[in-house]
C-alpha cells in the first residue's frame, strides 16, 4: 500500500502538526536533547503559521464577499445581497513573524528527534512523526458531494474537504466541449467567477478529491444550475 510523508500537504493539517510538535517539544524536549532555544523556535513557527493561515482564510472569505457585492452592485444580482460586507476586524494581537521555511525546519527537527538515542515510538507519536502515514481504504471510495447556489451573479459550488487535501473541479457550460478542468480548490466553497452567459444555459459540475497532489476516490455526482430564463 502506498505511503505518504508525515508532513501533510494541506495548510490546516500542517498548522495542527506544527502545534503538536511544539507541544511535544515542551514535554520531551529535554529527553530528546532540544535546547530552550530550539523549543522556542517550534512554538514561534507554530504560532506564526497558525496566525498567517487564519488571516489568509479571513481575507479570502472577505475577497469573495466583496466580489459578490461588486457584481451585485454592477448587475443587480438576484436580490440576496442587500449591502456591502463589513471589513474584517483587525487582529487584536500579532505574533512575531518568523523567517520563511517552517516545513524545512520541521523536517530537520524531526530528523533530530529520530536520531536521539532516547527516541521511542511513543515519543514519535507525540511529535506526530512516527512512521509514514499509509493511505487508507477510504482513498478508494472517497467521493465528494457538491451543491450549487447562486449568489451575487456567481455560482457557488459547495463542498466539504473531510480527510482530503483539496478538490479537483470540472465544469460543462453546455458549449459542446463536455467537462473541462476548472480549478483545484483547497478551501471550501468554490466561487465560479465566470460571467453568466447572455442566453439561458445550464452549467454542470463534477469533482474528485485530491491527496498529495493526486486525484483519489470516486467522481462526485454531477450537479447542475440553470442560468437565465
Amino acid at each position: 500500500m502506498a505511503k505518504r510523508d508525515f508532513v501533510p500537504n494541506d495548510d490546516p493539517s500542517l498548522a495542527v502538526l506544527l502545534e503538536k510538535f511544539a507541544a511535544a517539544g515542551t514535554t520531551y524536549g529535554t529527553t530528546i536533547g532540544f535546547s530552550a532555544a530550539d523549543q522556542a523556535v517550534f512554538v514561534a513557527d507554530a504560532t506564526a503559521f497558525r496566525y498567517t493561515l487564519t488571516q489568509q482564510q479571513r481575507l479570502r472569505a472577505s475577497a469573495q464577499q466583496y466580489t459578490a457585492w461588486k457584481d451585485a452592485l454592477r448587475d443587480g444580482g438576484d436580490g440576496t445581497i442587500a449591502a456591502a460586507p463589513v471589513y474584517p476586524a483587525a487582529p487584536s494581537t500579532v505574533p512575531t513573524m518568523v523567517t520563511p521555511g517552517v516545513v524545512g525546519r520541521l523536517r530537520a527537527a524531526a530528523r533530530r528527534v529520530k536520531a536521539s538515542p532516547n527516541y521511542s515510538q511513543a515519543i514519535g507519536n507525540a511529535f506526530g512523526i512516527e512512521g509514514e502515514r499509509e493511505q487508507t481504504p477510504e482513498t478508494v471510495t472517497l467521493q465528494p458531494v457538491l451543491t450549487t447556489t447562486l449568489n451575487g451573479g456567481r455560482v457557488i459550488v459547495g463542498w466539504t474537504r473531510g480527510s482530503a487535501d483539496a478538490l479537483e473541479l470540472y465544469v460543462d457550460r453546455g458549449e459542446g466541449k463536455g467537462f473541462v478542468f476548472l480549478a483545484v480548490d483547497s478551501v471550501p466553497d468554490y466561487f465560479d467567477t465566470t460571467p453568466f452567459p447572455a442566453t439561458p444555459a445550464v452549467w454542470k459540475y463534477k469533482a474528485m478529491y485530491r491527496q498529495d497532489d493526486q486525484p483519489i476516490g470516486q467522481w462526485s455526482a454531477v450537479v447542475s444550475v440553470g442560468l437565465g430564463g
